[in-house]
């Protein structure tokens, strides 16, 4: 797989998952203004899956072309929002991500080593004499 085909990956599935948001962000806002149609949307939700967000909005567009337009423009400010701060919180995150795993998988050999000197201790002995 090369980097540009991960990217892509990536940016799919960025893209449904701002989607995701978008949908349950009108969702609340519906709640409060038109709880008939938010019900309607959470039911269309759960029959549809968001998690293709293409789909999702081509069978909504079938439904309901008021909601697509909405989940359009809200998923474009999410992103727009985002999209400044995003690069560099992914990549914070992964090194720390990165840290906390190490030092695990580190506390875990050690253990490990510790728990086979316990087993056999005179392997570990030096051979030096007084």
């Amino acid at each position: 797989m090369t980097y540009k085909q991960v990217v892509k990956d990536t940016a799919r599935v960025l893209q449904s998952y701002l989607t995701y948001q978008a949908v349950k962000i009108i969702i609340d806002q519906l709640t409060e203004t038109n709880p008939p149609q938010a019900i309607w949307l959470t039911n269309f939700s759960d029959r549809t899956k968001v998690q293709d967000s293409d789909n999702y909005l081509r069978a909504l567009t079938l439904e309901n072309k008021e909601l697509v337009l909405r989940i359009l423009t809200v998923r474009q400010d999410i992103a727009r929002q985002i999209l400044e701060f995003l690069p560099e919180m992914v990549d914070t995150n992964i090194e720390q991500s990165n840290i906390e795993h190490r030092r695990h998988l580190l506390e875990r050999l050690t253990q490990t080593a510790s728990s086979l000197e316990d087993v056999n201790p005179e392997s570990n002995q030096s051979d030096y004499k007084e």
